[in-house]
């Protein structure tokens, strides 16, 4: 009975130690004083900088962004100041289209939040789902992410998206915009084996058009149920749809091939909607298409391999300037949760075609208008949201990426994470 209960002790030590040594970090409170960040190269997030900036804010809202050549008017004593002379300052980073605060760990099912049962879940809220201690909050904070949508997984019509800020105590905390959009995952043309190294066959998806005709079945009955007046008792996974109808929620459509792309916006005008593509592989071949009806595109990473083996190897890495250079509005988005701590690297990849403004503002400036709130967020403007960083290198870099402090709404967060907390135990461990 003893080693039993030795053994026992031990296997609760073993799983209850990794939550002992990664403390999370607690939420920073309200912003208490007026903060001024001097001498920086402001990078505004619409594709402009500022040298040897200064940038003030109060109350958690920008009341400043200038030349500290041009600033006279500020009375220098009421702030905190920062000098941060050689380093750059940047609107954080919005990562669009994540599982992040829904998922936890791959291998641990009871760790994964972010699919419903079924197929039509249109009414179904991730935000509920959020679980704002997570341990993967605080990796992709330290690489400049402050501000996440995130979506639901599985099934055609998978749920509701929400946008958070990622320095919360709970999801109600958390919320900045919530239930801004619906998904629906739209049916492949082209069913395709193998991968890009060893190509199979690529066969025509014979149930491609059945698909969409259920789609617009399930549709057609939602904009029926939206028009009507009175009624007996509330159809759920309709009332999911119903603000999509009036224009007051977006419908944001997972889509690859062109002819899938072409075949969803034209299907969703027919409902006087006008969606944002995800994923969009191929949008790079139908940017007249988008341009005509004026589609704003989530185009998913830079670092991959092509989809085709007759396709540019360097392809993925090319299709955001390709996109630019024909006028299309578009935002780099990363697949998963704990991917996202590198968005800007994959923004870093495509600056070899953009130039680095461009680049800075796919991940930033861009994605705040698809969602919406590019009043409040994704650039550094005098009114908007306090949410930024400071780095010591170019953000868009990882050889010299090194985000120093960070502010949500103008609160001070702590930049400290799990990652962080085991390199210095190890590190003090073998340096004795």
């Amino acid at each position: 009975m003893h080693r039993i209960m030795t053994f026992r002790y031990l296997s609760l030590a073993v799983i209850f130690l990794p939550l002992v040594l990664a403390a999370q970090p607690a939420p920073a409170p309200p912003q208490s004083e007026p903060i001024a960040i001097i001498g920086a190269t402001i990078h505004l997030g619409n594709g402009q900088e500022i040298a040897n900036g200064v940038i003030l804010f109060e109350g958690g809202k920008i009341t400043l962004v200038d030349s500290k050549n041009r600033t006279t008017e500020w009375q220098k004593d009421r702030y905190r100041q920062i000098m941060a002379e050689g380093q750059h300052v940047y609107p954080g980073l919005i990562a669009l289209n994540t599982t992040l605060g829904l998922n936890e760990i791959e291998a641990v099912p009871a760790t994964r939040d972010a699919n419903e049962v079924g197929p039509d879940n249109s009414n179904a809220r991730t935000i509920i789902a959020y679980d704002a201690d997570s341990q993967v909050i605080p990796t992709v904070r330290t690489n400049g992410v402050l501000m996440a949508q995130i979506v639901p997984g599985s099934g055609r019509w998978p749920g509701l998206s929400s946008v958070v800020q990622l320095d919360a105590w709970n999801w109600e905390d958390a919320a900045y915009a919530t239930d801004e959009g619906v998904f629906l995952r739209w049916p492949g043309p082209y069913a395709r084996s193998g991968w890009w190294a060893e190509p199979g066959t690529t066969t025509r998806n014979k149930e491609y058009q059945d698909q969409i005709d259920e789609i617009d079945v399930f549709v057609r009955e939602a904009a029926a149920y939206a028009r009507m007046t009175t009624l007996k008792e509330k159809n759920l996974r309709f009332e999911g749809l119903k603000p999509v109808f009036s224009g007051q929620r977006n419908l944001y459509i997972a889509a690859q091939d062109a002819q899938a792309i072409q075949d969803a916006v034209l299907w969703a005008e027919s409902y006087g909607i006008k969606p944002v593509i995800v994923g969009a592989r191929d949008s790079w071949m139908i940017t007249d298409f988008l341009n005509d009806h004026r589609v704003s595109v989530v185009l998913m990473e830079t670092h991959r391999l092509p989809s085709n083996p007759e396709e540019d190897i360097l392809l993925p890495f090319k299709t955001p300037s390709l996109l630019a250079a024909a006028g299309v509005h578009f935002a780099l988005a990363v697949d998963g949760f704990w991917q996202q701590r590198n968005l800007a690297y994959q923004a870093g990849q495509a600056a070899g075609w953009l130039t680095k403004g461009e680049a800075l503002k796919a991940i930033t400036l861009s994605p705040a208008q698809i969602l919406g709130l590019d009043d409040r967020i994704g650039s550094l403007e005098k009114g908007k949201d306090a949410t930024l960083f400071i780095c010591k290198g170019d953000v868009l870099d990882m050889r010299s990426s090194e985000v120093e402090q960070a502010f949500i709404q103008g609160r001070e967060i702590n930049l400290d994470n799990k990652q962080k907390q085991l390199y210095r135990m190890y590190r003090d461990k073998y340096a004795r």
